[in-house]
This record gives C-alpha cells, structure tokens and sequence, in this order.
C-alpha cells in the first residue's frame, strides 16, 4: 500500500495551533474538490492511514524504550529513554498523541481527517457502493484505532463523533472528557458498525496489503475489551479523584468480572475469524538451500519469523508503513576484519528479560528443580549437545545453558549461535563473540550492545552483512499476530471464569510451537510450585509471564505491564547487563547496574500538556500531574 501524506490543498486548512480538535475548515470547496473523483477520495483514504503510529520506530513506539525490555547506548536521547529516566512532563510531554510533537502524531488530526473522509464520501460519484462501505469501514476501524490508542496512554478522552462547523460556539467547541467505559462503548460500536464491510482476506496483496480486515477489527475489539477488564481501569481506587463535571467518575471504582467475559468473547470471536481466513501459528519450512537444518533450528526459526518474516501466516495486521531498521539492532560484526557500515548493535536487552525466558523445561528458571539457579552467572563450556545454541567449546554464563527456544531465537549473546548471516547449514553457522576486543565488542561509544544481548529476533535471517555495505530483507511491522491474541484469550478466560480445559489450550498451542510441554505436564513434573497453574491466582502469573516471553521485544511489555498494574513495580528495577568492556570471561559475566529507571503511579496515565488545558479549561489534568 502506498503511503500519501495528506494532499497539498487540504493541508493547510486542517489544522492550526489555535484551533481546537473537531472544527471543520472553512474552506469547504477544496474539501469537496478531494471527493469529487475516485483517485482522490482514495488519496484521502490513505490520508486517513497515514497518522498510524509507527510502531517499528525505536523513536517514536514508546512500547520499546519507555519500558525496560531494551536499553541503549548513554548518548541515546529519544524520547522513550527520556520517560525511562522519569522526565515525563506536561509543557512539553514525551509521545504527544493529543497535540502532537516529541515523537508522537496528533491523533485527533488523524480522527478529524477520518470524520472529514466520512462526512463526504457519499459524494464520490465513479464508484461502486460495494468499495465505498469498504471504505467507509476502514476509516471507521482507523477512528476507532485512534480513539484506542489515546485511551490506552490518556484514559479518559473526548470522543469526538463529528466534525463541528466552522460557525461553532467557543462553548461547543470547549469539550470535556468522557468516561472510559463511555470510550470503550463507542470504539466498540464503531468496530461493528466497520465489521460486516470489511473482507475477510485481502484478495490483491500486491496493491491492498496492510489494509484493514474482518480479523483485524476483530482483533482491536479483543484488545479494547481486554484493555478495559485490566486492573488499570477495572475498580482503580487510584483515579477515585478524576470526576466528570456531573461528578461521575471517569474510571469506574467497582470491579466488574463482566468485563472480563465480554474480553473473552471478543477473543474468541477474532479467533474464529483468523482461523477462517486461513491464519496459523507460523511454522518455519527450510528452503531447497537449507540442505541441513536441524528440528532444534527449525523450532526457534518458526518463531523469530513470525515476526521478521513479511506477510507470514501468523500475522493478522502487518503495517507495511512501519518498518523496523534492523541495522540499528544488528551486532557490528562477525569478523573484525570488516568495517561493516551502517550497522551499530546498539539496542539490547537486559539480564531481566534474559532471565524471564524458561528453562527447557518449560518452567521459570528460579522454579525448576533440575536448574542451578542460584550458580547462573557462573561460568560453564559448551559441549556437543550444546551446539545448536552455542559454540561448542565456548565458555559463556550458565544462564545461557538448558533455555527453551524462544530464548535462543530471541535473544543473541556472546558465544551464541547465528543462523543465517548468509550461512543455512546448521553445521556451520555464524556466532558472536561479544567481549572487548572481540569481533562483536564495543568500538564507538555510540554503537554496541550495553548488556551483552542482541535483539536476535527482529533481524531478519536472510540479512548479510558484507565488507562494506549490510543487505537488509524488509518486513511490515506486525501490529496484531495470532499467538498475541490466543494468550489473550486465555488471559481473560482464566480472569471470567478461572482455569479450565479452554485457557489450558490456547497456552499449549504457543508453548506446542515452542517446542515445551503441556502447562499442566510441565509444572507438576519440573517446578517447585507443582500445583500452580490449578488456581486462579497461579495460572495468571503462567499466562502474564507466557505473554512476556512470547511477545519479548515487540513492544507489548509496556502496556501489558501498565494495565496490570505490574508497571510501577517492574520498570523501577534496575537495567543491568554484564560488564561488556572486559576482555576475559571472569571479568564480562559481571551483572553490572546500567541504569536505575523511574516510573511512578502518576505515570500510567500520561499527562495532557499545559496549552491543551490552557485552551481548554474544561479539561482536567491526569492524576498526579
């Protein structure tokens, strides 16, 4: 799909800093040229995209950064490593999606364009009725994406349904805040009006991929339910100060278990949907080329490509907008001999997300019987059973040893296997070697990995790099894939009606595509809490730690972790890595403190800047800001 900004004779009469949210231009007649053909009204489709988040960008998805499942370099100064550091503000707030600027788009520009899009393209003549309730379902889903995406980082926000008129009273024009329950019912309300005219597959991918989808809306109406049923704004006494001007509370206070069935449902039916479309979990197929490749290989490629594989069968929206710069993430070398330029290795993950992976058990590492947890960062060589993973021979952390294989196919790290790099026999694959003054070490202070850990599963595995240039294989950012939604399903069956056969299921399906046993196998035979995933309490703990290690590093952390209210606990802990500038094995596996990061209560919900309250007073500020 091509990407169009919006066209030159609406752009100047959309917006301006004085104007506020939901006012129409007065310069109708150029409005009205953009609806006058079919070309340009698709121009003005694509206008309506194009204030997508762009959920790739390590700058502008504060999904990456602001949490704490990636760190970077200390000259790094994007505004997710600014929010890190607990420098949220309101003059200037990082990731303004209401006004717009410090790596965020106004997202009420973007709803403004849709409602000026659906107020006129019942005017379009030379085309059929069939596209025109195609498109006006797009734009409804894109409204309604919108109105999530503030609701989700703001909370309570102002529903804005309609254009005003030109001639709109200050008093009009002066909106308040709506309620999050009120939010929720009309983003929903437009995802079934959008639902019913949207196709169930793209039939041109050529020209249409990325696009929106029965599955796709499906698929928002399970996240904003889920969002919804979260503890965030499910009875949070926290926000009991946040009143309409009625005096209504704009959180509800009282616990609704409902709203956990109604997550359900709304799952279960964008599964169905998926299924029906022809969706499955990813399952890699080794090439004509890929004449030796082991099932321990073939595992951790089914889930790295799930991700870094373009259009592939798990992905339910992919936006072909948003697309991640893998050379950003790629390691600096394998050979030191080579300048290799334009690749920096300088985003990496932290001992904290190395050690929520399981153990090839199939269980949390301080949980197994059979693991020497408390001796992980002593120092072990690798044998010949180890050779799919690390380099036989090679002495690395324990905690790199007996990991299930989503840890391999996420994360890279000093010692570890490679595949791909040009090398598709598992026999002979490329590693990393990342202590100083190896090939993969620091060279500039700007670019290296400051923990020890390459973010192996967004780097597409046909990448090369050569002596002097890096050839990267391209892929759209999965916004939505099916193991998200099935863990989310589980989630909230678990949360509506407690463990069962159904929740237990939709967990063994990501864990089976792992290569791990059954939830109910695993923890009887291996943990040290055999009965844990019998309760309630327990197997939410299994499916939020499931989520966190299936969705490692593709941005999910952050808000999972803010609507469980998890977030002021875990993003306050320490970054740490190992100590990257020494040359010997004693020296580098040193958990080193990196960073302390800050994230207070006030912080889940993210501050409306002072002009907007300045403009408006009838808007109230967040609690704690």
């Amino acid at each position: 799909m091509k990407r169009f900004i919006i066209i030159f004779f609406v752009i100047t009469t959309i917006w301006s800093c004085n104007d506020y949210l939901d006012v129409v231009p007065d310069n109708l007649a150029k409005i009205e040229n953009a609806f006058s053909l079919r070309n340009t009204a698709e121009n003005y489709l694509f206008t309506c995209y194009s204030w997508m988040p762009n959920q790739g960008s390590f700058t502008n998805n504060p999904g990456f950064l602001s949490a704490d499942e990636m760190w970077t370099v200390p000259t790094n100064n994007s505004p997710g490593i600014i929010m890190a550091r607990g420098l949220q503000n309101v003059v200037s707030p990082l990731f303004n999606y209401w006004d717009g600027g410090q790596g965020g788009s106004s997202l009420y520009e973007g709803i403004r364009d849709c409602n000026i899009f659906l107020e006129n393209v019942g005017k379009v003549p030379d085309i059929l009725e069939s596209e025109r309730n195609r498109w006006i379902a797009e734009v409804k889903f894109l409204k309604a994406y919108y109105h999530f995406w503030l609701m989700r980082a703001y909370g309570p926000i102002p529903i804005i349904k309609e254009n005003l008129p030109i001639s709109a009273t200050t008093e009009e024009v002066r909106v308040t805040r709506d309620s999050v329950d009120d939010v929720v019912d009309y983003i929903i309300s437009l995802l079934d009006e959008a639902s019913s005219f949207l196709p169930l597959v793209i039939e041109n991918p050529t020209s249409e991929a990325g696009r929106i989808t029965k599955p796709v809306a499906l698929s928002l109406k399970a996240y904003v339910y889920t969002v919804a049923a979260s503890p965030l704004f499910n009875g949070n006494g926290q926000y009991s100060n946040m009143l309409s001007e009625q005096g209504q509370p704009l959180i509800n206070q009282a616990f609704s278990v409902e709203k956990w069935q109604l997550a359900a449902t709304a799952c279960k039916e964008a599964i169905d949907a998926s299924h029906s479309a022809g969706l499955s979990l990813y399952e890699f197929t080794p090439g004509i080329s890929q004449f030796s490749i082991s099932d321990t290989i073939k595992t951790q490629m089914s889930i790295r490509n799930s991700v870094a594989e373009r259009w592939n069968s798990e992905a339910i929206w992919s936006n072909p907008n948003s697309l991640m710069n893998q050379a950003i993430l790629t390691p600096r070398s394998w050979d030191p001999s080579r300048s290799h330029p334009g690749v920096s290795g300088g985003y990496a993950p932290p001992l904290k997300i190395v050690e929520i992976f399981y153990s090839e058990n199939g269980v949390p590492i301080e949980e197994d019987t059979t693991y020497d947890y408390v001796n992980r960062y002593d120092l072990k060589t690798a044998g010949e059973n180890d050779k799919f993973n690390i380099k036989k021979g090679y002495t690395t952390a324990t905690l790199n040893f007996n990991r299930e294989n989503r840890f391999y196919a996420t994360l890279g790290f000093d010692g570890g296997v490679w595949y791909g790099q040009g090398r598709l026999d598992d026999n002979n694959p490329w590693h990393i070697f990342g202590k100083s003054g190896q090939a993969a070490a620091i060279s500039v202070i700007t670019a290296y990995s400051t923990t020890g850990y390459w973010p192996k599963k967004l780097i597409n595995y046909n990448n090369v790099i050569e002596n002097n240039s890096y050839s990267s294989t391209w892929y759209p950012w999965p916004v939505f894939r099916l193991a998200d939604l099935y863990l989310l399903y589980a989630e909230s069956e678990n949360e509506a009606n407690g463990p069962s056969a159904e929740v237990y299921e939709f967990i063994n399906k990501v864990r089976e595509r792992a290569g791990l046993e059954k939830v109910e196998d695993a923890w009887p035979l291996y943990s040290n809490v055999p009965d844990k995933h019998l309760n309630q309490n327990g197997l939410r703990d299994i499916i939020q730690q499931e989520r966190m290690i299936e969705l490692a590093l593709e941005g999910q952390r952050y808000w999972d972790l803010k609507r469980w209210k998890r977030a002021h606990i875990e993003l306050s802990k320490p970054i740490t890595g190992w100590d990257v500038f020494q040359e010997s094995e004693a020296g580098y596996y040193q958990e080193t403190i990196i960073f302390e990061p800050v994230f207070r209560l006030r912080d889940y919900l993210w501050p409306i800047s002072e002009n907007s309250l300045l403009r408006n007073d009838r808007l109230i500020q967040n609690t704690g800001w």
